[in-house]
């Protein structure tokens, strides 16, 4: 579970009964009086991972391009996010949602790993007069 999530532990534990009563995430926000992004979040992780939804993973996990492109392109082709998400033990359906949404936008540029950091500035040129030179 996400340590910086608006849910307590309490309030998580008690949308995970309420869903396995077959309430809506709709329904278990207003109930709990929670915000209901929150609550759809914990919904989804839920419906990948039962029970397990409560659960804090150990270390953040890192999937390599090409595994994030056969994800993509089998959701693209038409396999829903949820039964991904479980066949790859993946944490939320919006990991697809979320990758599939950048394959569209650049490509699959867009899934490939970005260096960290900023990116360094251009070398100057020998001879090329500078902007704090010409002041």
């Amino acid at each position: 579970m996400r340590v910086d999530s608006s849910l307590s532990e309490r309030q998580r534990a008690a949308a995970i009964v309420l869903f396995e009563s077959e309430w809506a995430w709709g329904a278990v926000a207003k109930r709990l009086r929670v915000s209901a992004n929150a609550v759809h979040r914990l919904y989804d992780r839920w419906r990948v991972r039962g029970g397990g939804a409560l659960v804090t993973k150990p270390t953040k996990r890192s999937f390599s391009f090409e595994f994030k492109l056969d994800v993509v392109r089998r959701f693209l082709a038409g396999e829903t996010k949820l039964d991904l998400a479980r066949e790859f033990d993946l944490s939320s359906p919006k990991l697809i949602e979320t990758w599939a949404r950048k394959y569209r936008y650049e490509g699959e540029a867009g899934l490939r790993p970005k260096p960290a950091g900023r990116r360094p500035k251009p070398a100057a040129v020998p001879g090329e007069v500078g902007e704090l030179e010409r002041l």
